[in-house]
């Protein structure tokens, strides 16, 4: 499970080579810009380009030189894995993306005509929206991006560049009805019907679909297999079959490039726990076998030695309509040694947390096993990681194997610095409540943006347990899974940030730094959240739903005792908390009934909360918002380059050295990608 983020006062306020042969093996490169260890990064431009609601960043790999040779190799091979199996998110977003991708970038590296008509530049904004989601549909809104320039000048483009494209594909880029959402969260209209996503074949409905893998569901199975995670579900001759992602199967392709890498990687990997981990890896990409993914997580878990670690796989299951199958994204990531010892006082007191919640007795845990928290700095990311990153992760995903074998959770320390180095102060200005709230969030934002990412992905995710019997929630809850485990680690890390425990362990100086983090999650629940969505959209985003259902149900709550209040100050709506202590009380309620929801899997109650608190939109006060918001400079969503890898070799070809270089334009890394890591595309 990954947190997602947004941008609050700048602060992060929180809620994870080529061809055949020899020349196969071999990766373009990149042009170096700087490759020094530098903490002061004062010259670094963070903020590369900005289009529509999207601003590019970069992020830095601290202190990258001071890694030894054999761990610069090790993150190499890594890096190069995940990229090599990007293509592969590209296809599971949608079936035409790749051809639709391959056709405009030859249009934008061949066009020799005005480059500075509103047209093309219509078009090269089209093509970075496409990049940056990888594909045709926005990456938080799920819905399709819609090109500002017309037909005739398509057709002219293609005329121009001798570049073929079927009127198929300009239906499907043109026509508004085509695909024109990617995830549908709406089970009236059809989950796996009315979804764009390329997990389903033609012709499956969603009974089908839960009905296929509802028979194999055992419900004396203690450590049931994460059915359809990396399969997609097709009909053949009019049965349901799964068209497995492995080496020799759907996607094997680029699965072969992801497994030569992960083979060099294991050889210098820096102890035998993380070689055995990679070694299951290359075994489940090989053969499929979804034991041997869940052998893979058991092993992972429990490689917590070593400076280097990674994300690799069939991952988060957000992007399917049923919740099941994962998406591929890769993140390497390198450990934090003195941010890292500052928080592991947290994974200390995991059961300090567990039995002090306020959830019912027979949903906690009476041991909680096996939790590690590390702040990383990422190395290179892919897939669903990338270009829109999380700034936490808790993995694995798998109930009973967190039970059994524990989990790890990791913060992104290099993107959150990226983020606060990057970001402005105008929406803080704009809809914080009054000057008090302000100078709190100025003062302690950045304390508790990092704390609450901390407890989400480490207390959050780690906590509770399933009543017997009781199936994991993609089956029970379905469409909800996703949003309401996002709320329930939410809710726990908003509990224990006004808990007087954390100034105990020497983690914030006071409560104020609970009072910044409560203001800033109801204001971006109920307010500034709405930026990101075109009038008259609803929320569909798991993690912009759980955002929205858990602030205005606490504002439904609180309002009758004025524990928080909506105030209209020259016609502007703020929001005002009046009584913490009473607040903290409701987000005790509230998290109580969301455990007990997932505990016992009860898909009507999360249905009432998830649609009933967080699904529509109030327009009168979104029209409001995004008035207000014209007036400021940052745009609601973030994306990343990342940083280069070059390696430098003897002359028997071996690695000696691997330098850092950054980019400078966000075209030049999706070419590059594209050029380089393109194993899914008909040549």
């Amino acid at each position: 499970m990954k947190i997602s983020h947004f941008i609050l006062a700048g602060s992060l306020l929180a809620f994870t080579a080529c061809g055949g042969g020899e020349k196969k093996q071999e990766t373009a490169t990149a042009p170096e810009v700087s490759t020094a260890c530098v903490d002061n990064d004062s010259a670094f431009a963070y903020e590369v380009d900005r289009f529509e609601d999207i601003r590019i960043l970069r992020y830095r790999i601290p202190c990258f030189d001071r890694l030894t040779t054999k761990q610069k190799e090790l993150v190499y091979y890594l890096t190069q894995a995940g990229l090599a199996g990007r293509d592969m998110m590209w296809d599971q977003n949608y079936k035409h993306n790749l051809e639709i991708r391959t056709i405009l970038e030859n249009i934008y590296t061949t066009y020799t005509g005005d480059k500075t008509s509103p047209e093309w530049l219509a078009f090269e904004t089209y093509l970075k929206q496409i990049w940056m989601s990888n594909g045709i549909h926005h990456h938080y809104s799920n819905l399709k991006h819609q090109p500002k320039f017309g037909k005739e000048y398509f057709n002219a483009l293609l005329s121009g560049t001798n570049t073929v494209c079927s009127d198929e594909i300009k239906e499907v880029i043109f026509n508004p009805k085509i695909a024109p959402r990617k995830v549908e969260k709406d089970a009236d209209k059809g989950l796996v019907e009315n979804s764009a996503v390329n997990m389903y074949g033609e012709g499956i409905t969603t009974k089908e679909a839960q009905e296929y893998y509802a028979a194999l569901n055992k419900p004396e199975d203690r450590a049931p297999l994460s059915y359809g995670i990396n399969a997609k579900l097709v009909k053949k001759d009019g049965k349901l079959v799964e068209e497995v992602y492995k080496v020799g199967g759907l996607y094997g392709a680029a699965l072969e490039q992801v497994v030569f890498w992960l083979e060099k990687a294991e050889k210098v990997a820096e102890n035998d726990k993380q070689a055995v981990a990679i070694r299951k890896l290359v075994q489940f990409y090989k053969t499929g076998d979804l034991r041997a993914w869940d052998d893979f997580n058991i092993q992972w878990v429990g490689a917590t030695e070593g400076d280097i670690d990674f994300i690799h796989g069939f991952v988060e299951v957000y992007n399917d309509p049923l919740g099941m199958r994962g998406s591929y994204e890769s993140i390497i990531e390198i450990n934090d040694f003195e941010a890292s010892d500052r928080m592991k006082v947290l994974m200390q007191n995991a059961q300090y947390f567990e039995d002090n919640s306020p959830i019912m007795m027979e949903h906690k845990k009476k041991e909680v096993k096996g939790i590690t928290y590390r702040v990383v700095n990422a190395a290179g990311e892919s897939g669903d990681a990338s270009p829109s990153t999380p700034i936490g992760v808790n993995l694995p995903n798998a109930q009973w194997i967190r039970t059994l074998h524990g989990s790890k959770s990791v913060s992104l320390g290099n993107i959150e610095d990226a983020y606060n180095k990057s970001a402005g102060t105008g929406t803080l200005d704009e809809f914080a409540h009054d000057a008090e709230e302000i100078e709190r969030a100025k003062k302690h934002s950045d304390v508790a943006g990092k704390l609450h990412t901390a407890m989400h992905e480490v207390i959050g995710h780690a906590s509770g347990q399933l009543e017997e019997g009781v199936a994991p929630s993609s089956q029970t809850l379905k469409e909800f899974a996703s949003t309401i485990e996002e709320g329930r680690a939410d809710l726990v890390a908003l509990y224990y940030v006004m808990d007087t425990k954390l100034v105990e362990m020497g983690l914030m100086e006071s409560l104020e730094v609970g009072k910044a983090e409560y203001d800033a999650y109801l204001r971006n629940g109920m307010l500034v959240q709405l930026r990101r969505l075109k009038l008259g959209e609803d929320l569909e985003e798991a993690h912009m739903r759980n955002r929205a259902w858990v602030s205005n149900w606490l504002y439904e709550k609180g309002k009758a005792d004025s524990v928080i209040v909506m105030v209209n100050r020259d016609g502007r709506t703020l929001i005002d908390i009046r009584d913490y202590d009473k607040m903290r009380v409701l987000v005790g309620e509230l998290l109580k009934e969301v455990q007990r929801i997932t505990s016992e899997g009860d898909y009507a109650a999360a249905k009432g909360l998830a649609d009933g608190y967080g699904k529509k939109v109030d327009q009168k006060l979104h029209k409001e918002v995004l008035e207000r918001s014209t007036k400021l400079n940052t745009p609601p969503y973030a994306g990343f380059m990342n940083p280069v890898l070059v390696p430098e070799t003897d002359a028997a070809g071996n690695i000696t050295d691997v330098k850092v270089t950054y980019m400078d334009r966000f075209a030049d890394q999706m070419l590059f990608y594209s050029k380089n890591f393109g194993h899914l595309v008909k040549k």
